[in-house]
Formats: structure tokens, C-alpha cells, sequence
């Protein structure tokens, strides 16, 4: 099994990088149902003021060739067009476990 963590970085004042992280999050979490290969998936916003990150997703599947699969799939585009014009910044990490 994988483990895909990423954290996003929005622009805006706090208000507006909320509301692009709950409309992101929202439709990250349709995602399961939709590409066979997630087995699922955890999406949170920071609530830590002190750190600069604001929002992680976690997401399992089988294989790095299924997190290939599922970052390309057209539902999983769909919710990264909501953050296109916003995201300033991105780290992820892959690992097996």
C-alpha cells in the first residue's frame, strides 16, 4: 500500500484561503467513490495559525502506479482546476507502508 500525503500553500487574506480549501476539500472527498484505484482518502485544513500550510490530503491506494492512475483521472482534475489560480505552493511525499 501507498501512503500520498500533499499539503497546499493558497494565495488570499484568511478568509478567502479558507473558502478555496473547504471547496477543495469538498470535492476531494467525492473522489473515492469515482476512481476505483483510491482506496480513500483524509482531507484537512490547517487550524495551526503559526504554520503556513493550509490543507493536507492523505490518500491510500494499492500501488504508485494507482497514484498515477487517480492523479490523472478527470474527477480527480476536476477538483484541481478549483485551486488552479489560487495554490502558491506544493510538497508531497509517497511512501509504502
Amino acid at each position: 500500500m501507498v501512503k500520498h500525503i500533499v499539503m497546499f500553500k493558497f494565495k488570499g487574506n484568511d478568509s478567502e484561503r479558507i473558502e478555496i480549501a473547504k471547496k477543495f476539500k469538498e470535492a476531494l472527498l467525492q473522489l473515492p467513490p469515482q476512481i476505483p484505484q483510491l482506496k480513500s482518502i483524509e482531507v484537512g485544513l490547517n487550524i495551526n495559525p503559526a504554520e503556513s500550510w493550509d490543507l493536507v490530503l492523505i490518500a491510500i491506494a494499492d500501488t504508485l502506479e494507482d497514484i498515477a492512475i487517480y492523479s490523472a483521472h478527470p474527477a480527480h482534475q476536476s477538483a484541481v482546476a478549483i485551486i488552479a489560480q489560487h495554490k502558491i505552493d506544493r510538497a508531497c511525499v509517497d511512501y509504502m507502508f
